[in-house]
């Protein structure tokens, strides 16, 4: 990783266990700074806490009384600043907050590489609204 560059902080939420070594370890390999929680509840303690972090990288369908979809309503509410990707496997659409993504599992780990990537270099900024589409991007679905 190039230290002139600033890390770029992703907190991981995957409940399954292989799925989130897997994504922490090739994070890692990226240059990532990660931090990995199991359920929205750490997650959002771990937001409360002050702890940086760039991107929320948030699996759906969480175990508890919070999915990862109220936990990114949750996660905006202590951050406006802080980008969102969701990942689903047994969902196709969810009810997004501004300005996120989603990748649908399975997925390749080096894909969401690039995808973390591409939010973290938005810059720090207040998701107010839906960014203006890339070129030959037909949405924020990925």
């Amino acid at each position: 990783m190039d230290v002139s560059v600033s890390p770029r902080r992703v907190l991981v939420v995957e409940d399954e266990v292989l799925v989130r070594e897997l994504i922490v370890d090739v994070l890692i390999d990226d240059g990532f700074e990660v931090h990995a929680v199991a359920d929205a509840r750490d997650a959002l303690s771990h937001l409360s806490a002050a702890w940086p972090v760039d991107v929320l990288f948030t699996d759906v369908d969480l175990p508890g009384d919070i999915d990862g979809e109220r936990l990114a309503v949750l996660a905006r509410k202590l951050r406006p600043e802080l980008a969102v990707v969701y990942a689903s496997g047994s969902r196709r659409s969810v009810d997004q907050v501004p300005g996120s993504v989603f990748v649908e599992k399975p997925y390749e780990p080096n894909r969401v590489c690039a995808v973390l990537t591409r939010v973290t270099q938005r810059g720090r900024r207040t998701y107010s609204s839906k960014p203006p589409l890339a070129k030959n991007a037909s949405s924020q679905w990925m």
